[in-house]
């Protein structure tokens, strides 16, 4: 693999909006996929192995709920800073921030809003430090867009819930401690359960034959009358806006992380385009390459200023669904469309393990498709405009 030569992409001089603070943080995570991301990456990918050596050092950045506050073992950090670290987490590998954004979002995030105090401090500060890995049971093999749909259950059993379902394509599983899980009560309603792994009955099959994402753990969630102790329902928000609320949050990392992939694919073909000679000289020197690195560049400048905006909105407690709906959108899009231009620059050498971009390529193939399908958020704007859902 080359090496790790990226230093950034600011055409608008972003960095004067950020504060030192952010800055820190940014460059500490950036330096940390440096060491200890790319040199392992790539054969990672290959190996179709989650690399779980790094989960301390993602712990020691603050990558694992770095906005919960200081009482509950996270760093508390503004969503501007939480988007940055994933940034730089995406730009090593979006199964990296993959895993470090269900952390934050999908496990810290409902535990830290809809929980009581006990599952609190029970869960949070050994989620933040990396001792406890959890994963989000949303996804069920025939509900995946439509999530109201599900079928995944629990009873009351008097002492105790009895738990029964499946989820499928759920980050973090084979090898998580607890899952928060999303089920229907015996009246339908939706509510949020901790399930801790060695509950008899809860079972996480691995996925394989993967060809994105192959350096993400991804499994399943299954359930065989699982009895889950009264003690973990999530008391605090209840219905399908619940699991949804956990999504904008993750949402929302996504439209950061995406940027950093974007980066990473320019940021190559930018160098590969200076040194590869044709016709003796650089093909950076022709036309259609400069038109290439020009749009690239532009979207991502427009990239960075979409999510910066929403990190403001989401710091004020103003973003809405609809807000990070877009963000996510487009910056995803932004994001596939510049790693198939790089590669392209790069000719046959783009499809090679020695540059990251066909991995990029075929990771964003994953993103643009989980936590609502790019399809999905053009209605949710769609819907936001006009006042009329297209998708019910």
């Amino acid at each position: 693999m080359s090496a790790d030569l990226f230093q950034g992409v600011d055409y608008f001089n972003l960095d004067d909006l950020l504060t030192e603070e952010h800055k820190l943080v940014r460059d500490a995570s950036r330096q940390f996929v440096k060491r200890e991301i790319s040199p392992i990456i790539e054969q990672a990918y290959e190996d179709a192995k989650f690399p779980s050596q790094i989960l301390g050092g993602l712990a020691e950045i603050g990558a694992f709920g770095p906005y919960i506050p200081e009482e509950y073992g996270g760093a508390g950090l503004d969503h501007i800073s939480y988007g940055l670290i994933m940034q730089e987490l995406e730009r090593g590998d979006s199964g990296i921030r993959s895993t470090a954004s269900v952390q934050s979002s999908l496990v810290m995030y409902p535990i830290f809003a809809y929980g009581n105090e006990e599952q609190k401090k029970k869960y949070l500060p050994k989620l933040a430090s990396g001792e406890m890995i959890g994963c989000f049971g949303l996804t069920e093999p025939d509900h995946g867009s439509n999530p109201s749909g599900m079928v995944s259950n629990y009873k009351d059993m008097g002492d105790h819930y009895l738990l029964n379902g499946a989820k499928l394509w759920i980050s973090n599983s084979p090898f998580a401690d607890i899952a928060v899980v999303w089920a229907k009560n015996e009246e339908g309603r939706i509510h949020g359960l901790i399930v801790e792994r060695g509950m008899e009955g809860f079972t996480t099959p691995e996925t394989h034959g993967k060809w994105s994402l192959r350096a993400s753990a991804t499994g399943e969630l299954v359930f065989d009358n699982v009895k889950v102790p009264k003690e973990n329902l999530l008391p605090g928000k209840s219905g399908l806006g619940a699991p949804l609320g956990c999504l904008d949050s993750a949402r929302y990392g996504i439209a950061w992380g995406a940027l950093g992939a974007a980066m990473d694919c320019y940021d190559t073909a930018l160098r590969y385009a200076k040194e590869r000679i044709q016709f003796n000289k650089p093909i950076a020197s022709f036309q259609l390459v400069q038109k290439k690195l020009a749009e690239m560049v532009t979207e991502i400048t427009k990239g960075q200023l979409l999510a910066y905006r929403c990190g403001q909105l989401k710091n004020e407690g103003k973003a809405t669904t609809q807000h990070i709906s877009m963000a996510k959108r487009n910056n995803v899009k932004i994001a596939i469309d510049i790693a198939r231009e790089s590669r392209q620059i790069l000719g046959a050498m783009g499809i090679t393990q020695e540059y990251s971009i066909m991995r990029h390529m075929m990771n964003l193939e994953s993103v643009i498709t989980y936590e609502g399908t790019h399809d999905i958020h053009l209605l949710i704007t769609g819907a936001d405009i006009t006042g009329i859902p297209a998708f019910k």
